[in-house]
């Protein structure tokens, strides 16, 4: 077996602690497995409100890539709004990148065009705060109220059936302690990345997740079907969070999907 190294690249107030169990499966496995916290979240201390583009927040993600051996290739994992900084990251370092995974994630092809529906589920993309956007996410007005968000936090209320519907009781417990503001800026971003011709060459893999609250699997399929990736899998029984909710069938696919790729 050939080892493999996973980078996972976290959602909208996540940070890298979401992929312990992944990460941990596949080092047990004798892969390796880093988790990136973007710039501020996870245990990063800029304050999100602060942050004020989608390079920015990426910026951990970029020095990761920029530090690797001029051999070596990573295997890219996104969830969410995740999936917009890895593939701003596969235009940036095509050359660093084996394969880009989409878990539940905006797998959408830089300079394409996203339908209305689309655009309706990933408002945070585009922050249209219109009642829905409002009744779900909490604002910070960082710079006055005059001014657009800095920063959003899903309401409290809506933690459990939006992100985390299928998981285990207790770690939704702990992401409650954990999740942060996300920066508004930063994705504001991802609908803008560059084309770049280089990165059709990096096979692209989307896992659905079949009982998603947050990202419904019917939006999933018109994504998949605008930008058709290489494989496709289906989580059926996963919500949002598909690392708490079905980590044994995400960890098998990934095997399975980085089982492709030439040693």
């Amino acid at each position: 077996m050939s080892e493999h190294h996973f980078v996972f690249v976290h959602g909208a107030g996540h940070g890298g602690w979401c992929w312990y169990k992944l990460a941990n499966s596949l080092r047990e496995n004798g892969h390796k497995a880093t988790c990136i916290d973007l710039k501020g979240a996870g245990i990063d201390q800029t304050d999100p409100n602060t942050v004020s583009s989608l390079d920015d927040y990426d910026q951990p993600l970029y020095d990761f890539l920029s530090q690797l051996p001029f051999d070596q290739k990573v295997i890219l994992v996104s969830h969410s709004i995740g999936g917009g900084s890895v593939t701003a990251a596969m235009c940036r370092f095509p050359s660093k990148v084996s394969m880009a995974v989409y878990v539940a994630a905006a797998m959408v092809k830089p300079g394409a065009l996203v339908p209305p529906s689309l655009r309706e589920v990933m408002k945070i993309c585009s922050v249209v705060i219109e009642d829905v956007a409002e009744k779900i996410w909490d604002f910070t007005f960082g710079n006055g109220p005059q001014n657009p968000p800095t920063s959003m936090m899903m309401k409290p209320e809506y933690v459990r059936d939006k992100f985390y519907n299928e998981s285990p009781m207790e770690d939704y417990t702990l992401a409650t302690m954990l999740l942060r503001p996300a920066p508004v800026m930063a994705f504001l971003g991802i609908m803008d990345i560059s084309e770049a011709a280089e990165i059709d060459n990096i096979p692209r893999v989307y896992m659905k997740t079949g009982k998603d609250h947050m990202f419904q699997p019917k939006l999933q399929d018109i994504m998949v079907a605008l930008w058709p990736p290489a494989q496709h899998f289906l989580l059926p029984d996963s919500d949002h969070s598909a690392f708490f909710s079905q980590p044994q069938d995400l960890h098998k696919f990934l095997l399975q999907a980085a089982s492709s790729l030439s040693p």
